[in-house]
């Protein structure tokens, strides 16, 4: 448990997109996080509060940080009543906060995961009744202190939300556009694709600028969570004398704000209008280049650098036809302009690897959400880019040999 003592130890866990897993693992143990054990969509870990509020700070993969407060095995819901009733809650909140429940599971042994999030508030209201300081209120929309229960087939695990709003939401973005890539998403691509802020960085479909915010950040070394709150904020053993001092040491860490080799276009005019309010709000207007343009008239501003960006993926059939037709010349494109430059391309479309007439170098399986994407890494050497052969094998079936 959390208490006004820094230096206890914390039962932890990140989730993140899937697919990076280790990614995120890197991240805690650049922070000096202990017991790391990634896992299938997030990694646990051990620390102290200053390390949990340093993570919910600093990872740019993250999507939350849960402390786990209880484990157990269950057979009825009244199991997991009496587990939530063995949380000290006064301890963690005061009754004057308001609270939301979230009930989530794999193969869950339960007639209704809405019912077990009711069951586990109970539990946390009859607990506070018990201290004779009555009960904290439901809020659904914007709690003060979030509960998440996790059910497998026999076990359920109780935590509690140190981050509050997921950690996606960065504090800048207010226009997405279409189906806007998140953040941490964004991130983490740009980490798998090598991209460690010296190197020039072109995103020509670059929608709403998400690829290009999360670039600065890392040529800045700007903390991701440095303009917003957090619900470790609103627990009784929120030291805000440690918090402070660690967002003085993350200003101290930035690089001074100077002109970045990153660079971004879209074909619409509207989405380079979001683009660039969204680079305003970010504090990067005056950093970052962005221009309407179509892809084919996209040139590189230097003789080397990383392309980070996701191409549009059909849903209609038309849609898919079209693309089909599209991905060679975009090869072709990449070809013709982009001898010495990596182009990394994130893609739910599975075929774009095989129809882009090139050979990508990684194809690294990812998930926007629960759809499964991929990664496709190409290296455009002068004069050594290939045809990619035609034979037959799907991305699906060739994931054995995926990295």
């Amino acid at each position: 448990m959390i208490t006004n003592r820094l230096d206890s130890r914390l039962s932890l866990f990140a989730p993140c997109p899937r697919g990076l897993e280790q990614i995120l693992a890197d991240e805690l143990l650049a922070l000096g996080a202990g017991d790391i054990a990634p896992t299938d969509g997030g990694v646990a870990f051990a620390g102290d509060a200053r390390l949990m509020m340093a993570v919910n700070l600093h990872s740019r993969t993250a999507s939350r940080v849960l402390l786990r407060l209880a484990h157990g095995g269950y057979h009825a819901d009244q199991d997991i009543y009496r587990l939530a009733m063995s949380v000290d809650w006064p301890r963690w909140f005061d009754v004057s906060r308001t609270i939301k429940l979230k009930a989530d599971g794999i193969a869950a042994r339960v007639k209704s995961l809405d019912y077990i999030g009711l069951t586990v508030k109970d539990a946390i209201c009859d607990r506070f009744r018990q201290t004779h300081q009555g009960r904290p209120s439901v809020d659904t929309r914007h709690p003060d202190v979030r509960v998440n229960v996790f059910l497998t087939a026999d076990e359920a695990t109780i935590y509690l939300d140190t981050s509050g709003e997921p950690l996606f939401k960065r504090g800048w973005r207010e226009e997405t556009g279409e189906a806007p890539l998140r953040e941490n998403l964004a991130a983490g691509i740009l980490l798998l694709a090598g991209y460690d802020g010296s190197q020039p960085l072109l995103d020509p479909m670059c929608g709403s600028g998400t690829f290009l915010v999360e670039a600065a950040d890392i040529a800045l070394n700007r903390a991701p969570g440095r303009a917003r709150g957090f619900g470790f904020e609103a627990l009784s053993s929120f030291d805000s004398a440690a918090w402070e001092k660690l967002q003085l040491d993350a200003r101290k860490a930035e690089q001074p704000a100077a002109s970045l080799a990153i660079r971004g276009s879209d074909r619409s005019q509207a989405m380079i209008n979001i683009a660039r309010a969204n680079l305003e709000r970010a504090g990067l207007a005056d950093l970052i280049e962005v221009a309407a343009a179509d892809v084919a008239d996209t040139r590189p501003h230097a003789e080397h650098g990383l392309i980070v960006s996701n191409p549009p993926y059909g849903v209609r059939l038309e849609e898919q036809d079209q693309l089909a037709a599209w991905y060679p010349e975009l090869g072709d494109w990449l070809k013709a302009h982009f001898a010495g430059w990596t182009a990394c391309l994130f893609s739910g479309d599975l075929r774009l690897g095989k129809l882009i007439h090139l050979a990508p170098k990684r194809r690294t399986p990812l998930f926007n959400g629960s759809l499964q994407c991929r990664l496709f890494v190409i290296n455009m050497v002068e004069g050594s880019a290939r045809k990619q052969k035609d034979t037959g094998d799907s991305e699906i079936e060739s994931e054995g040999g995926e990295q």
